[in-house]
């Protein structure tokens, strides 16, 4: 089973193919991706923190450190750049089903799913 993005989108009335940042070599967005099968209609949302390393240690200096879970670090804003290292990654992920992809897929994004866990039938 493969995966596919179906859309990208910054949550905002700014959509993603329209949005460009203050400065391009420091700036940290957020990214809703919707992922589902490819033969399916729809998807899951993975967000993840698309940022510049001048970003982060603009934003996280005085702390002294951050944690780096969901994140892709860019030298420079280029969404070209952006979407094809988020569609290398899902191209990347494949399983029996695309419960199993996902869970893949939440290495790279925080899954809307993520600590799911299905009621008991029983």
């Amino acid at each position: 089973m493969k995966a596919v993005i179906k859309s990208i989108d910054l949550n905002d009335a700014v959509g993603f193919d329209q949005y460009w940042p203050n400065d391009e070599k420091c700036f940290g967005i957020w990214l809703t991706v919707q992922i589902g099968p490819d033969d399916q209609e729809g998807g899951h949302l993975f967000q993840i923190l698309v940022c510049t390393p001048d970003w982060i240690k603009s934003e996280y200096y005085p702390l002294g450190a951050v944690w780096g879970r969901h994140m892709l670090i860019v030298f420079e804003y280029d969404t070209g750049l952006i979407v094809k290292e988020i569609s290398n990654y899902v191209e990347a992920c494949s399983g029996e089903d695309f419960w199993g992809v996902a869970q893949k897929l939440s290495r790279m994004g925080a899954w809307e799913f993520e600590d799911y866990k299905p009621l008991d039938d029983t």
